[in-house]
């Protein structure tokens, strides 16, 4: 497996990670994806690829942040893999890289939410070591 950091405007965002991604995000169209990634890179948005033989099995998307409550942590905002390869240690190997960057970083923690549905996540995210820290809020607008 190859892990791959992908950098601002690299086409391999759209035509090897969104469908990826998309198997998370079902929403996200390539236009809009786009606009996100224009916008959240600004923001420290990041992306990070999977590769086997086959193509990008997994994707990661995340950043560095600064706050009063972590201090400095690395907010994983995407974690997924491919359906067709689920328990071939895709997550471990993706959270593992994660990991070296955020210590490389000087980060205090690393740090995710997912959604209460997804009970098969949050099994492995406890393998991980993981623990659950603080309930997520949300008040939808509009």
């Amino acid at each position: 497996m190859k892990i791959i950091d992908l950098e601002p405007g690299d086409p391999r965002h759209t035509s090897d990670l969104l469908p990826v991604l998309r198997e998370l995000r079902p929403h996200l169209t390539e236009e809009l994806f786009l606009k996100i990634l224009a916008e959240a890179h600004g923001q420290g948005l990041r992306f990070t690829a999977a590769y086997d033989d086959g193509g990008c099995v997994g994707a990661a998307g995340w950043r560095i942040v600064v706050n009063t409550a972590a201090v400095r942590s690395l907010y994983v905002d995407d974690l997924v893999t491919a359906s067709a390869t689920r328990s071939t240690g895709v997550g471990h190997e993706l959270l593992a890289h994660l990991e070296q960057h955020a210590l490389a970083a000087g980060c205090t923690a690393l740090t995710l939410e997912s959604g209460t549905q997804r009970t098969d996540a949050h099994r492995f995210y406890f393998r991980e070591r993981m623990a659950v820290t603080a309930f997520s809020f949300e008040k939808p607008l509009g």
